[in-house]
């Protein structure tokens, strides 16, 4: 038996749909994308998905979900998202209780996990059921004439959002266990002991600052008895005569007196 081509995930993959871990992609169609995925106790299936545009289509989810409710009910394994809780296969529906709801995240995309046998038989059911919800099994009505008709959502391929919680490790594709959480924990509190040791170690080698020293004031200079220089009365040193020198001597008046000798010469 010829075994399907399997190609690597891309980066716009979610690592996880549901309860199933995604390992490669099938197929892609403008509608979705088709997955080998596993569970966590290694059970195989094939995951096919709604893309971003399909998924905002309610036309699309609907044909989907009609398309799985026609399925055998042995094919169809558990299903999700938008949409796909009701029909005759309504009881697949997993609830993923587990995974807190966004503030206005937009609705998970329609996914569905069918038994996965290995063969291209598979792969072909996938693009299918892709086929059924994008319309390209149609064949052209008429004579084309004018501008042709598309989706208006055929351009968005990505794949539709998915959440997944707690979230795996970047390359995992199972959940983390308790010990590889623990250990993070563990290494997360020295990391956050040692920043705070380093902010003690520099705030102790930091010098102590002494406060300069105070200014004297004119209320503390009069207080202490010594009186305030007077910068404008002159010094002695100036050269400016004393008040004992500025009066005049006994001697000396204002009127001129006569000596004695000076009357016996007239």
């Amino acid at each position: 038996m010829t075994e399907p081509l399997l190609y690597p995930l891309l980066a716009v993959d979610p690592p996880k749909v549901g309860d199933w871990w995604l390992d490669a992609r099938l197929a892609a169609a403008p509608s979705g994308v088709a997955y080998t995925a596993h569970s966590e106790a290694g059970e195989q299936v094939m995951v096919v998905m709604l893309g971003e545009g399909a998924t905002a289509d309610a036309a699309a989810v609907d044909r989907l979900a009609g398309t799985v409710n026609k399925m055998h009910i042995d094919t169809v394994v558990a299903r999700g998202g938008r949409g796909q809780a009701d029909g005759r296969l309504g009881h697949r529906y997993v609830e993923q209780a587990d995974t807190p709801p966004a503030p206005d995240a937009a609705p998970i995309a329609p996914w569905v996990a069918l038994a996965w046998d290995g063969s291209p038989a598979a792969v072909a059911e996938a693009e299918r059921i892709l086929a059924e919800v994008d319309l390209s099994w149609l064949p052209p009505k008429g004579t084309p004439s004018g501008p042709d008709y598309q989706l208006p959502w055929i351009d968005k391929v990505s794949p539709g959002p998915a959440r997944a919680w707690p979230l795996p490790w970047p390359g995992r594709t199972d959940r983390a266990g308790w010990l590889t959480i623990l250990i993070s924990w563990i290494i997360m509190m020295l990391l956050m002991a040692l920043a705070v040791l380093l902010a003690i170690l520099i705030f102790q080698a930091t010098p102590p600052q002494s406060p300069p020293p105070p200014v004297p004031t004119s209320a503390s200079a009069t207080g202490s008895g010594s009186p305030p220089p007077d910068s404008g009365s002159p010094s002695p040193q100036s050269g400016s005569p004393s008040p004992a020198s500025a009066e005049p001597s006994p001697g000396e008046s204002g009127s001129a007196q006569p000596s004695p000798t000076m009357d016996r010469r007239l």
